[in-house]
Parts: structure tokens; C-alpha cells; sequence
């Protein structure tokens, strides 16, 4: 099979929205993702940054900007459905987030958005992390290369849970940045529950994440226990649902046993 490279989706989405030229991409294979084989030689015709038509063997659109992919595969754009374009794990990753700022984090997220995208995903789910949001705005308005992002900006985390963000720091340090709270997606009980989902809606959120449990590179006490009463899970779905909003969490064994004595009584 010969190597996969760049998809024509990729090479669409690299394009500025306002674009209307059009692009021809010769490719040796076509993979059909829909019956799951491999088609022969297609021409792939995109204007602007959509695909527009697929044309069986390698044929010459007048007036197009021919790309010469005739010995390699494209196939359709690959989706990522659990990301952090914000950040990368590294070993001086927890101590960046004490010594960088968010602009760093921001201009950090720009590489790694063209990165991911020139890998051949193009749509992401960003489940967590400031910067997300910003991200998928600026790749909307054509001012930096990236996937489609779906993004759930700060995702939400009971106290000392996974996704709190001042888990790890000393007592001095957590009495001088003050608790978090719902603005911050931490919460405690169902009312902060709510306000944690509204406060995601208001900044634009496309998919509400919740850390249902511990995650294993956090410092919360524990990976797998669970971390929501079943009261404060519930009242955050509501709201979400009334917003068109998707709840995403985790649902191992461990949460969903949590869960089921309040729906069996």
C-alpha cells in the first residue's frame, strides 16, 4: 500500500476561508472509509476550502492548481475525539504552568494545531484547556492553520478532584491564589454545578467536559475512584441539554455504580 500522506481534507482546511481558487489533488489510491477499501487513482477537486467534486484517475480540471500525489494514498480527514492542543506532557510541564504565561501557552498552541492538522486530522475534540477556545475561533477566522476544534474550555472538577487546577501546590500558595470555584470549573454540590455549565455556555463551550473521575497525570488522591455525587453530576445536565451543549465524561465501572443507586431507589 503505498505511504500515506497529507488527505485532501488537510489540504483543504490549510487553505484561507475566503479562498475560492481551485486545487486538483491527483492521488494514486483513494481510501473509501465508508465501505473500508482502497480505490484506485482519483483526482480530488477542492475550491476553496471545500472538497467539491471526486473524479475517478488523474484527470486535469482547467483552470486548477494541480497537486501531484500520484504515488501516495489520501484518504478521508481523521478526527481526534479526546485533545489538548493548549499543551504537551514533557517533564517540565508542571513547572511551566507556575513560570509561563498564557500567551506562551497560546503561541505554543498555533504549532501544535498546524501539527495535528498536517498529521491528517481534521476535526478535533478539545476536551480541557484555556487556550482552546481562542484556538478554534482564530482557525475559523483563517488566521492560523489548524483542525475544526470542538472545545470545552475549561473542563469541570469537584474540589481536589482531577482538573483542579491548584491540586499539588503548597498551603501558602493556595491561600494566595484563593480557592477556585465554579467560574473556574471547580465545584462543590449541584447549585456550583450549575454555575460551572453556565459559565461554559456563556464563553462559548461547544461540549461540556466532566472529570467524573481521577485522571492519571494529575495530583488528585486518586486515577480511578469517582469524584461527583450523583447529585452534582445530574444538575449539570439540564442546562447543558437546554444549551444544546454535549456532556462528555469518562464512564468507567467505578462512576457509573456511583451513579446507579440514585436512579434505582
Amino acid at each position: 500500500m503505498p505511504k500515506l500522506v497529507l488527505i485532501a481534507a488537510a489540504i483543504a482546511l490549510s487553505l484561507p476561508a475566503a479562498a475560492a481558487e481551485v486545487t486538483a489533488v491527483q492521488c494514486g489510491h483513494v481510501f473509501d472509509a465508508s465501505n473500508a477499501k482502497l480505490l484506485g487513482a482519483h483526482t480530488v477537486v477542492i475550491e476553496g476550502n471545500r472538497i467539491r467534486e471526486l473524479h475517478a484517475g488523474n484527470v486535469v480540471i482547467e483552470g486548477a492548481t494541480a497537486i501531484d500525489l500520484s504515488q501516495q494514498t489520501c484518504l478521508p480527514g481523521l478526527i481526534d475525539m479526546h485533545v489538548h492542543l493548549g499543551s504537551q506532557t514533557s517533564a517540565q510541564a508542571y513547572s511551566e504552568g507556575f513560570r509561563l504565561n498564557p500567551e506562551d501557552f497560546a503561541f505554543r498552541s498555533v504549532g501544535y494545531a498546524e501539527r495535528t492538522l498536517l498529521a491528517g486530522f481534521t476535526s478535533v475534540r478539545d476536551l480541557g484547556g484555556n487556550v482552546a477556545l481562542s484556538l478554534r475561533n482564530a482557525i475559523d477566522q483563517g488566521l492560523v492553520r489548524g483542525p475544526r476544534i470542538n472545545a470545552a474550555g475549561k473542563s469541570i472538577a469537584t474540589t481536589g478532584g482531577h482538573a483542579d487546577p491548584l491540586n499539588g501546590v503548597n498551603r501558602d500558595i493556595l491561600h494566595a491564589f484563593g480557592y477556585p470555584g465554579p467560574e473556574d470549573g471547580v465545584i462543590s454540590g449541584p447549585i456550583e454545578a450549575r454555575r460551572a455549565v453556565r459559565q461554559r455556555y456563556k464563553e462559548g463551550s461547544d461540549v461540556i467536559k466532566i472529570t467524573a473521575t481521577g485522571g492519571v497525570l494529575s495530583f488528585a488522591k486518586s486515577g480511578d475512584n469517582p469524584q461527583f455525587m450523583a447529585d452534582e453530576r445530574k444538575p449539570s445536565l439540564p442546562p447543558t441539554r437546554r444549551a444544546s451543549r454535549s456532556p462528555s465524561a469518562p464512564m468507567p465501572a467505578s462512576t457509573r455504580m456511583a451513579i446507579t443507586p440514585a436512579n434505582s431507589s
